[in-house]
């Protein structure tokens, strides 16, 4: 339990080993440029802007984790620390080296993508205050836009027959930062075997049986996957550019 004594520690965690092949060939996802400058510097700018955020730890590819902390040192971050470690074959295993590297006195952790390069400050300061307010596990999202069908899946190309149709006003679609009390991450990270129905570090800890809280998410916190997410991130930051004065 934490020293009531003592403030409270926030750090974030950015896996960032993953070569996101839907955007195409080239270089990894995390460092693809947006604006001239890598996503991941992006992502970790984000982190750091929050004044409650005191370390970020990037989890890099498992062989190019010199590279990624030659390519942050190239960029300045404010206050935060950075640090970079190699991550694993999956992104459970990534995630859990990067919680590996917390010093002890950390009591809050974000988990955040690293193909999320524009989530706004006001979203992570959210996450990160719900959690100090004794939440266990945090998810930012927004409700859905379209109707889902539920199908019974197909090989590609073929047609899928439907099955259901969930309640829209039931449905989040969840982004990150996603925040923990660190006790209860590692725990469901020592307990859940990746791939037990759980496709984030939220549904870990619903693996637990622990509760997890939704907050209300940001439109610009969408995750680029795809070569159209790249034109309207580049649109947003072009804007913000414009009119924030953002570098």
């Amino acid at each position: 339990m934490p020293d009531p004594s003592r403030p409270i520690r926030t750090a974030a965690v950015i896996p960032a080993a993953g070569r996101g092949v839907r955007l195409g060939p080239g270089a990894p996802k995390a460092l693809r440029t947006l604006g001239g400058t890598p996503m991941l510097v992006h992502a970790v700018r984000a982190m750091a802007a929050s004044r409650a955020v005191s370390l970020v730890v990037v989890v890099a590819p498992p062989d190019g984790a010199p590279e990624v902390r030659a390519l942050l040192d190239e960029h300045s971050f404010g206050r935060a620390e950075l640090l970079v470690v190699p991550g694993g074959e999956t992104r459970q295993e990534s995630v859990r080296r990067g919680l590996d590297a917390l010093p002890d006195g950390i009591d809050v952790v974000l988990v955040h993508d690293a193909a999320r390069p524009l989530v706004p400050v006001d979203t992570v300061d959210a996450v990160i205050a719900t959690v100090r307010s004794g939440a266990p596990a945090v998810v930012p999202a927004l409700p859905l836009a379209d109707t889902v069908k539920q199908v019974e899946p197909r090989p590609r190309g073929e047609a899928e027959p439907v099955t259901g149709t969930p309640e829209r006003a039931l449905l989040r679609a969840v982004q990150t930062p996603q925040g923990f009390d660190r006790e209860t991450l590692l725990m469901a990270h020592d307990t859940v075997v990746e791939g037990e129905g759980a496709t984030d570090d939220a549904g870990l800890v619903e693996r637990l049986g622990a509760p997890v809280v939704v907050v209300p998410g940001h439109e610009e916190a969408f995750k680029v996957t795809r070569p159209l997410d790249l034109v309207l991130a580049e649109a947003v930051l072009a804007r913000r550019r414009a009119t924030d004065g953002y570098v």
